[in-house]
């Protein structure tokens, strides 16, 4: 069976929509789509799509049209040799460094720079069907305040990751914090099967509630008994969307102490004051914002006098399963 190729030339918010699209459903001929940047300034991006046979007309045609070209010439498909496809797609993944993190995939090689407390981490993440290689935004501000967290003295004993995809932001909060116990979710099993994968990869301990350790549970938000059982958590990291982030508002709460610190993101720029807003009225304060497109909230919960009530939650994200809860 022949590989084959094309290549759609667009702009950068296409080619990230397009990505992160599910085009083709379960279709057992779809194709793998890398987004690359042709030219920052000029704003010019190429979706290369790989096919493992002849792709068919009407395949082509829909891309095209989630590119907004649908009405466009179509480009020509052309035969290539034979090659290892998953290191292919990674090809478009180039190696990260977010703070002291250098994440790469198996196609590239790990950073030579010291490997100390204080020096590079390396984190071989293959790209995946989850969310979390580093390359979005949202993850690499993540690693970025975890990084300066750290490098400001803060130490954790107590962490839960919310959405966790291939579980990278709870591999790094383990590198920074060795003997902390660490919980990290996600809605869909898939990116759970994922990040146990790479936790091995990566020589990442699992364990249940155990110093040095992380366990991995599949949870809608943080439903799952484990991460109640678990609280109250002095870090918690949830990288997903901006409406479950809103609803977990009361939940997170609910598995907060006095002053534990939460990483907020996967929400852009316009949704940023209703996220903030949930979650000051339920006791936490913005202490810092690394702005962008896509943003990140480091929030700390603030001390709660007298006689607490109870707060009442599902610790649901309010998402149906397969909406993926990580991004």
């Amino acid at each position: 069976m022949s590989a084959w190729q094309a290549a759609f030339r667009t702009h950068r918010a296409a080619a990230e929509a397009v990505t992160d699209a599910d085009l083709f459903g379960d279709d057992a001929d779809a194709p793998i789509l890398v987004a690359h940047e042709v030219d920052e300034h000029a704003d010019d991006w190429r979706i290369t799509a790989y096919f493992n046979a002849k792709p068919r007309e009407a395949m082509l045609r829909r891309i095209a049209r989630a590119l907004g070209r649908g009405g466009g010439k179509l480009p020509k498909a052309h035969a290539v040799v034979e090659e290892d496809w998953v290191a292919k797609s990674q090809s478009g993944f180039p190696p990260v460094q977010a703070g002291r993190f250098f994440i790469h995939t198996s196609a590239d090689a790990p950073s030579d720079a010291p490997s100390d407390a204080r020096g590079i981490i390396n984190f071989a993440i293959p790209a995946s069907q989850a969310f979390g290689t580093g390359h979005h935004a949202t993850t690499e501000g993540c690693l970025h305040i975890l990084d300066k967290m750290q490098r400001r003295g803060a130490n954790f004993a107590n962490v839960a990751d919310i959405g966790t995809g291939t579980g990278l932001l709870a591999f790094a909060a383990q590198r920074l914090w060795p003997q902390a116990c660490i919980i990290a979710s996600d809605i869909d099993p898939a990116s759970i099967s994922v990040a146990a994968e790479n936790a091995a990869a990566n020589n990442i301990a699992l364990g249940r509630g155990r110093r040095g350790k992380m366990r991995l549970v599949v949870a809608d938000g943080t439903s799952h008994p484990a991460i109640g059982r678990g609280a109250p958590y002095d870090l918690i990291i949830a990288n997903i969307l901006a409406g479950p982030l809103i609803a977990l508002a009361p939940a997170f709460a609910a598995i907060a102490d006095d002053g534990s610190r939460l990483i907020l993101a996967g929400l852009i720029e316009g949704q940023r004051a209703d996220v903030t807003r949930a979650y000051a009225r339920h006791g936490f304060g913005v202490t810092h914002v690394r702005h962008g497109e896509w943003p990140v909230l480091a929030l700390t919960m603030r001390a709660r006098h007298g006689l607490r009530r109870k707060i009442r939650t599902s610790g649901s994200a309010g998402q149906p399963p397969g909406d993926f809860g990580s991004w």
